[in-house]
């Protein structure tokens, strides 16, 4: 079994998606939130809920360690962030289950539902929900369960059945692996199936065995019990003690030392697991908690859920570690033996970047938009295609205010440069570049675009700029299989069908106005510096040291002068006098030295910096 859907009303960041009012639940989910049967990653910007999605099932569902989730006055939403009296008086969270053994359902019989799936076969499902209710500051929380809406009492020990292995952010994995009453490790250690027999395990031998010997040392005898022991330390130390003990009690008392307790989860509570190398890290500790946790998550003869939130899988690990680890668990929770859901929550793009499209959940905008089929307008192209390219520096695209996707270098150095310039910053509001490296923005536009908008569309903000590719009619001649702009009329239909092709929901294309962003810059006010940006470009690209003397930058700024004067001089009769000098510096000179859009852009940039600082 595995938990299917998510629903919440008026927890946290969630309120009802249709407020009918703080008083009753009469309104849709706040979010309503299907999950995978195996891998799930919660990714997205910080406070967009990813830790109330995980914290609102681990309430409802508690944990295997027995954790105490307290309810408080700030887990109800508050509909007006300036008015207190706005926070509502009822929370609902509702866990829906599927996909039941015959040895699972056996658990739950009495709360079970029955329905027909994909094959029309009879399918079991449990609904599970909490009910917390406000009068002040007390809070009273109830959780029923039964195949509909209301349910019945969901008595404790079926509870049990359907504790989850929880691991909090920035854990402490070291401390969770030593000694201590009922400590992380004694609990796993104490539901695996090496030892499940409680009153006979080896281990209660070896335990009476050390024991023995401790006493014998502290009797002052040999470990024969009989001849007295070389040491006699031990034994006139707890004669000292029980001469207090006497003074104390008013009687004779005896002391008695021992290593651990005689039953069995006493002596777990006492072990400790370690690397067997000294000086591990924290990250190296981190893999081994988690090695430790799956130990619960892989039990063939447990029956109830297997389900492990974990929250920032990351921590303490450096990249390789990340996708060694997150390459490991997604393949693990696909394999047909290992039969356990994983849902995560993560701020790393390199764990976005190597998990497969389909097991992504965007948070964005109080709300939580799963990346599978069928709910994207992605195709199996586009996963497939998605799955090659989505890398490391595309993935931030998850974790963004905005997006710009642009088709190049040339775009991604010299927009964040004009941003700077008009006091706009991208880093400053959260707007991640994306250079797509091609004209495939369909691919990635489509992960914004939501097949079914019922439950509100992914309202990321995406901005998708592009060249025309309408060659001006002064390269009529040089670009002979190519559209040819003469009069306007073609350039506007392409622009058009461009648009077309990418825009929808939150996603908007701007096509440059002419023929491609460089020829555009050669025909705007923006000509003597994209030019004098060219020159630099010409000079790195043909020296073996990076950087521009000063001496250099006057002849370049020279001879842009010059240049410019001669052309607007030649072309001062004809009216497409413009077009005609940024198809010399854009076609005559910088296509024909070949690789300098990128270079240009670059000294670009600084020319922008350099002006704006």
């Amino acid at each position: 079994m595995y938990l299917h859907t998510l629903r919440i009303w008026n927890f946290r960041k969630f309120g009802e998606y249709r407020r009918i009012g703080n008083q009753d639940l009469s309104g849709s989910p706040g979010l309503s939130l299907t999950f995978n049967p195996q891998l799930n990653v919660l990714v997205g910007e910080n406070d967009s809920g990813k830790t109330s999605i995980i914290d609102a099932i681990k309430l409802i569902l508690l944990t295997q360690s027995r954790d105490y989730e307290k309810i408080t006055r700030e887990d109800f939403h508050q509909f007006d962030d300036q008015d207190e009296k706005s926070r509502a008086n009822l929370f609902k969270i509702q866990c829906v289950f599927r996909g039941f053994s015959s040895s699972e359902a056996s658990h739950f019989i009495e709360w079970l539902g029955v329905e027909k799936d994909s094959k029309n076969e009879d399918s079991f499902f449990l609904k599970v929900t909490m009910t917390a209710k406000r009068k002040g500051n007390s809070v009273y929380p109830e959780v029923k369960a039964g195949p509909d809406d209301e349910g019945t009492q969901f008595i404790g020990e079926v509870r049990d059945y359907l504790r989850l292995t929880y691991l909090r952010p920035l854990r402490d994995a070291e401390n969770e692996l030593t000694p201590s009453r009922n400590s992380r490790l004694s609990q796993i250690l104490d539901s695996h199936k090496s030892f499940s027999e409680k009153e006979s395990h080896p281990v209660l031998d070896i335990a009476k065995e050390a024991n023995n010997s401790i006493e014998f040392f502290f009797d002052g005898l040999e470990r024969d019990g009989e001849a007295p022991h070389l040491d006699q330390s031990g034994k006139e130390l707890v004669d000292q003690i029980n001469q207090y003990l006497e003074e104390f009690f008013g009687e004779e008392k005896a002391a008695k030392f021992n290593i651990t307790d005689a039953h069995l989860k006493g002596i777990l509570e006492k072990l400790s697991l370690k690397l067997a190398y000294n000086k591990s890290g924290l990250g190296s500790h981190n893999l081994l908690f988690i090695a430790t946790e799956l130990l619960l998550l892989e039990r063939e003869e447990y029956t109830g859920l297997k389900l492990a939130l974990i929250e920032e899988l990351e921590a303490h690990l450096h990249p390789q570690a990340q996708l060694r680890l997150i390459e490991y668990l997604q393949g693990l929770t696909q394999s047909k033996t290992s039969k356990f859901q994983l849902i995560l929550a993560s701020h790393s793009p390199n764990l976005a970047s190597e998990i497969q499209l389909k097991n992504l959940i965007i948070c964005y905008d109080d709300k939580a938009f799963p990346m599978g089929a069928e709910f994207t307008k992605l195709s199996r192209g586009d996963y497939l295609f998605l799955e090659r390219f989505l890398d490391v520096t595309k993935s931030n695209l998850f974790f963004a205010k905005g997006v710009i996707m642009v088709e190049g270098d040339a775009e991604a150095l010299l927009i964040p440069a004009i941003a700077d310039v008009i006091d706009c910053s991208l880093v400053k509001n959260g707007v991640s570049i994306v250079n797509v490296g091609s004209k495939a923005f369909v691919r990635y536009a489509n992960i914004f675009k939501r097949r079914n908008t019922v439950n509100g569309k992914l309202k990321i903000p995406v901005s998708i700029i592009t060249d025309a590719d309408v060659v001006p009619i002064e390269g009529k001649s040089k670009y002979k299989n190519s559209l040819i702009n003469g009069i306007g009329k073609d350039l506007e239909i392409e622009r058009r069908k461009t648009e077309e092709r990418y825009s929808g929901q939150s996603v908007k294309t701007f096509v440059s106005k002419l023929w491609t962003l460089e020829y555009d810059l050669a025909c705007s006010q923006l000509r003597e510096d994209f030019y004098l940006a060219l020159r630099y470009a010409i000079r790195i690209k043909n020296s073996d040291v990076y950087g521009l003397t000063e001496k250099k930058k006057k002849e370049d700024q020279e001879k842009v002068t010059n240049d410019i004067k001669k052309w607007e001089e030649a072309f001062k009769a004809d009216p497409r006098k413009k077009e005609k000098i940024a198809f010399k510096i854009y076609n005559d000179i910088m296509l024909k030295k070949g690789q300098l859009k990128s270079i240009t852009a670059q000294c670009l940039a600084e020319i922008f910096a350099s002006k704006s600082g």
